[in-house]
């Protein structure tokens, strides 16, 4: 039973994100759009990236931008969202930036990740730089996102005009002035933060700068003479002859994006542009390549797609609980009237208490396949630990495999805690997966539950713990361990050590997410080789388990004699169901199909209408669209929303927060629960 419905915020990644209201339309996709970009680029990694980041529609509306996007045009960032991209460029060059935008997000089959132009950038004051762009594209739910990197390559043009010009010297002067010229560009190539690299025609090494030293880890001395072929990996060695074999045929080759590895084996994502170097009478005879590191780019890239799948299976499943749920509420409504009828016949009882225990068991998986979105409504109960934790190790034994040992061990007689229990057993679950990972051969897992009282002196070591009571949960497992450098890491968002396809690097994210969001704390043990230990502190509720004793205690369930209820439920099953369990608690129930029929019921209806009970999704009229005209035309009513869905899909459709909505499956003791809350607010 829901108390109060929240509103609609997930925790996505340690981080509080608001999931618009809107309905439907371009709008409602350009904002979702723009919050996936915010919670992509919200993130430390993109931040770090020296490039300006900006994530635009398929129509060229800015959606997102990072920090560095504000320094290098001097905008703040809620001057450019919803903005043209056209805005960070000079007014003669936008004809070229819009056939190149149109004609890039007009190709998908053609088109290459990273296509690139040089253009002007214009900053807010109106002052013009060269730029490089690179757009790389990404398929959302709303259309296609395009995340466009732009580079100020002020330096680098300072430093191709300088190679001209000594050029042009090299065919007048042979004099001294010429050497001290030549050195000056020696220390301007060596000042730039790309590699400048020159090649023989054979592709041996003959210049290397400072910034090749940095990006690839080798000195000078340790390349020059030596082939560039050792720079690529060894099934990319044919770029290698294909690049030379263009400079030789006197083509350049420009923003080509391949894969590089430095002196430690390290795979880097480059963008290198490699162009003729000829003698005085014109003969080419070798190469110069300008290469820049793209790796966090293209991991920013990559992250935007992967939140995006994720965002698409998350949908997904929102539409599957719905239909999944109201099955299981059908279910459970007939086991809930037939328990009256069952007299004293034990096995019909027992197998009707199974029936409703495997219905429980099949909507906790459906909260469970939303939970790591964090995108459904936040629905706080005040529950025993001990009692949830023996009910989540019937679901981790099968879990956790055959070779692992599952023991559970409370240490406290009783402790209780106010927490989401889809939440709380998410975090769980999510511990277990990792250790079971992490025990490739099998081994133990170990959950504890116990209480702690956290004094002044202890959390003032401990910040930002507050001083009180908590319970614990500690998971552990005896497998690899964690070194530091991974401890360190192990709660950002998309972090994972697991090979491509094998993790999303969420898992813990979201448990982080979790146990901030509940006003918790988490800690991990672990060295390598001795297994790993986390511990959650939430905080207790004795209390208001003992508030919620005396509350079920005084709500004996009054009979509802002179109480009409109008029940909207598209679902002719459920609705039949639902109000027969009214009924027989003595309400009056007028019900309806569906928003349409609802209307028309209570505007014709003589007597007083108490309480509407209304499902959130329906065909024509919605149950928040139904709630909206009865406020005005029965100002007395009470409102209660009912729904299968438990993810995004019931935020998007507009909920008042101060309508309780009851999640489907529901119990006759849940429906009649919040029927009777409501009621008494009145």
């Amino acid at each position: 039973m829901i108390k109060t419905r929240h509103s609609a915020q997930g925790l996505l990644f340690g981080v509080e994100m608001t999931i618009p209201g809107t309905s439907g339309g371009s709008g409602h996709d350009v904002a979702r759009q723009s919050d996936l970009a915010e919670t992509l680029l919200s993130r430390t990694l993109i931040e770090a990236v020296p490039d300006a980041i900006v994530a635009v529609n398929h129509e060229g509306v800015i959606l997102q931008v990072n920090s560095q996007t504000e320094n290098l045009f001097g905008y703040i960032r809620e001057e450019l969202i919803g903005q043209r991209i056209e805005t960070l460029v000079p007014d003669q060059q936008r004809e070229q930036h819009r056939h190149h935008f149109a004609r890039f997000t007009g190709q998908p089959k053609t088109r290459r990740m990273g296509a690139g132009l040089e253009l002007k950038g214009r900053r807010r004051d109106g002052s013009e730089f060269p730029v490089e762009i690179s757009l790389s594209p990404v398929q959302t739910a709303g259309g296609m996102m395009v995340l466009s990197a732009i580079r100020d390559v002020t330096d680098r043009k300072r430093i191709e005009d300088e190679l001209v010009r000594a050029n042009e010297e090299l065919g007048r002067r042979k004099d001294r002035q010429l050497w001290e010229y030549q050195n000056r560009l020696a220390l301007v190539v060596d000042s730039s933060h790309d590699a400048i690299i020159a090649k023989n025609l054979d592709g041996v090494i003959t210049n290397w700068n400072k910034g090749a030293e940095r990006i690839y880890g080798y000195k000078a001395e340790e390349v020059i003479g030596r082939p560039i072929a050792l720079l690529a990996p060894a099934d990319r060695r044919d770029e290698i002859v294909n690049i030379i074999n263009d400079i030789r045929a006197g083509r350049q080759v420009e923003h080509f994006e391949t894969v590089r590895i430095t002196k430690d084996g390290k795979h880097l994502n480059v963008s290198i542009s490699v162009s003729p170097i000829r003698e005085e009478g014109g003969e080419i005879v070798g190469a110069s390549t300008i290469a820049r590191d793209v790796t966090a780019q293209k991991k920013a890239e990559d992250q935007l797609r992967q939140a995006q799948k994720m965002e698409a299976v998350g949908r997904l499943a929102g539409g599957v609980a719905h239909d999944f749920n109201n099955i299981l509420g059908i279910i459970t409504s007939c086991t809930e009237l037939l328990r009256p009828k069952m007299g004293d016949d034990a096995l019909t009882a027992e197998l009707a208490g199974y029936i409703r225990d495997a219905c429980k068991r099949g909507a906790t998986l459906t909260r469970q396949l939303l939970a790591f979105s964090r995108k459904q409504p936040v629905q706080a109960r005040v529950l025993e630990l001990n009692e949830r934790m023996q009910d989540v190790c019937k679901l981790l034994r099968p879990l956790m495999g055959d070779d692992v040992s599952v023991v559970f061990i409370p240490r406290s007689p009783s402790a209780f805690v106010e927490v989401d229990p889809g939440q709380l057993d998410q975090i769980v679950l999510n511990l277990a997966v990792n250790a079971r990972d992490a025990m490739p051969q099998g081994g133990k897992f170990v959950m504890e539950t116990d209480t702690a009282d956290f004094d002044e002196a202890f959390v003032r070591e401990h910040p930002p713990m507050k001083a009180g009571r908590y319970v614990m949960i500690a998971v552990s497992d005896n497998g690899i361990g964690m070194d530091e450098a991974t401890r360190s890491r192990i709660f950002e968002p998309f972090f994972t050590t697991k090979e491509v396809g094998k993790g999303t690097g969420l898992g813990l994210a979201t448990v982080y997410g979790i146990v901030k969001q509940s006003g918790g704390h988490i800690w991990v043990y672990s060295e390598l080789g001795h297994g790993t230990s986390f511990k959650v502190f939430l905080p207790c509720a004795d209390e208001k388990a003992g508030m919620a004793r005396a509350v079920e205690e005084e709500m004996a369930f009054p009979r509802g004699e002179g109480i009409t209820v109008l029940l909207v439920e598209d679902d002719q099953i459920m609705r039949r169901l639902t109000r027969r369990m009214l009924e027989e608690q003595g309400y009056s129930v007028v019900d309806a199909e569906n928003g349409k029929a609802a209307l028309q019921e209570a505007a014709t209806y003589s007597g007083v209408i108490d309480l509407v009970l209304t499902d959130v999704v329906m065909p024509g009229v919605s149950g928040p669209e139904l709630v909206l005209h009865l406020m005005k035309s029965h100002p007395e009513t009470k409102f209660v929303y009912m729904s299968g869905y438990t993810g995004e899909l019931v935020a998007d459709h507009g909920l008042r927060e101060d309508v309780p909505l009851l999640e489907k499956p529901f119990t006759r003791t849940a429906l009649l629960t919040t029927i009777q809350t409501v009621l008494r607010e009145r």
